[in-house]
């Protein structure tokens, strides 16, 4: 069965433009009371929710832009040049805790987090199409859980020596005053949620729609489930999940001679290797608050290559197409393309669900297949097949395929690489600040990070 299409009227841009905390103002609403006010009533309104959460999730403070960033100008292969005064704070380490970044992307990530807890705790049980909306339940779930484990990675203490993780609201409450949680309640809930995701879909696959790139699908679900569960080292998990991806056959590695081609503004939504995007196009582009003109030279060119990092690609890499040479400084322009901001966000693509397969592969699998993997992408890419594939070579790949895309941060503090840190910054420091307006409630549980505001 295929999804219907959404045409409910009260759904706009500004219907879901939500302020929000986890405090009394959690979420102010600015649309029609009635509705955040009391259950949703059809499918209809809860597929309304679920593009709302869609809304949050490409905005400005998220991965609209500034999430990307932190992930790469914390990093070993880009830096902020501060060409606007972008990301200083961030990259220096000398935020505090009423930094606007700290503050707005905290804000706009538990908006997502709300909008799916209304979508969640709905009682779906006596709509006519009942089944449609477990189906969009499960994509809510599946939110919610990229929402937590964004938040763990940004705020929480497991790469800066501690072990105090997020606030976990799974209710939407506005007046809830709520402690964080550890680390480790906070990976149980991820997995929960996105275990409750897979499980409801999966029982109402006749509504997934693997072509349509820009709604969570099973399989777009299942890659971003690799992301969580080779932070956890869960091996054997992100085997499965690979596995079950390339066996879809849905997908395929964007050839060689078209790799610029598959990046642009015009394949929006059509690419082979695209898996999922948020969707934006001319009617929502960001503009200059947008990821692509912090980080191309069409805009501010804010974010560029560290030295040497060019050199890394050999002479005949397609990618090296994507890369563009400007008075001897090197920035990404190939992956966001259009001048107006109007690029879907790909949140998930093939490549990256085949280099979660390489590491899981090389980790207790199968190393045959970690290099079917491996080779299938760098065949692609104009090189040679290897003959072999080393953690070496796939932390190197994922550095060259996936650069200027938010994962290098990330992806350094789970394999135990802090090096990116200046040695005068302390490891407190690799947590964001808890925004001040949170620790300032009268009676709240929350605990600032430590190092912040001293």
């Amino acid at each position: 069965m295929k999804k219907r299409l959404f045409s409910i009227a009260i759904f706009s841009a500004s219907l879901f433009t939500l302020t929000t905390s986890c405090s009394d103002d959690f979420v102010e609403t600015v649309f029609n009371e009635a509705i955040i006010q009391s259950d949703l009533k059809s499918s209809d309104e809860v597929q309304a929710f679920v593009r709302g959460i869609y809304s949050s999730m490409r905005s400005a403070d998220y991965y609209g832009a500034n999430y990307l960033g932190y992930g790469e100008v914390r990093s070993d292969e880009m830096f902020s040049n501060t060409a606007g005064g972008y990301f200083l704070n961030v990259q220096n380490y000398t935020m505090l805790s009423n930094d606007a970044y700290a503050g707005d992307t905290w804000n706009k990530i538990y908006e997502t987090v709300a909008k799916a807890n209304i979508v969640v705790n709905t009682n779906v049980s006596g709509f006519t199409d009942a089944n449609f909306a477990e189906y969009l339940q499960g994509e809510a779930y599946g939110l919610r859980a990229v929402a937590f484990f964004d938040l763990l990675k940004l705020y929480g203490q497991q790469f800066s020596g501690g072990s105090v993780g997020i606030v976990l609201p799974t209710k939407y409450d506005p007046k809830a005053l709520m402690p964080r949680a550890s680390v480790a309640e906070t990976e149980a809930q991820i997995d929960a949620d996105f275990t409750k995701a897979l499980q409801m879909m999966e029982a109402n696959a006749g509504y997934d729609q693997a072509a349509v790139k820009t709604d969570l699908s099973i399989n777009a679900l299942k890659g971003l489930m690799t992301r969580f569960y080779l932070y956890k080292k869960d091996y054997a998990k992100v085997r499965s999940l690979v596995n079950d991806v390339v066996a879809s056959g849905n997908y395929s590695v964007a050839p060689a001679a078209l790799v610029n081609v598959f990046f642009s503004y015009q394949m929006n939504g059509a690419a082979s290797n695209s898996m999922f995007e948020l969707a934006v196009g001319i009617n929502s582009a960001l503009a200059t608050d947008s990821y692509g003109y912090l980080i191309g030279l069409q805009g501010y060119a804010n974010i560029q290559l560290k030295e040497g990092v060019v050199d890394l690609y050999e002479a005949n890499d397609a990618r090296l197409k994507l890369i563009t040479e400007d008075a001897g400084d090197y920035f990404v322009t190939g992956k966001y393309t259009h001048d107006n901001g109007a690029d879907n966000i790909k949140m998930i693509r093939y490549e990256e669900v085949l280099l979660a397969g390489v590491e899981a592969e090389l980790n207790g699998g199968s190393s045959a297949k970690a290099l079917e993997y491996y080779n299938d992408i760098v065949t692609n890419r104009g090189l040679a097949a290897a003959t072999s594939v080393t953690m070496e070579d796939l932390k190197l790949e994922r550095l060259k395929e996936l650069l200027g895309e938010g994962q290098r941060q990330w992806d350094l503090l789970r394999w135990g690489d802090k090096s990116f840190k200046p040695a005068n910054v302390a490891e407190t420091m690799l947590a964001f600040p808890i925004p001040r307006k949170e620790t300032n409630i009268a009676n709240t549980p929350i605990v600032s990070n430590p190092g912040y505001d001293n």
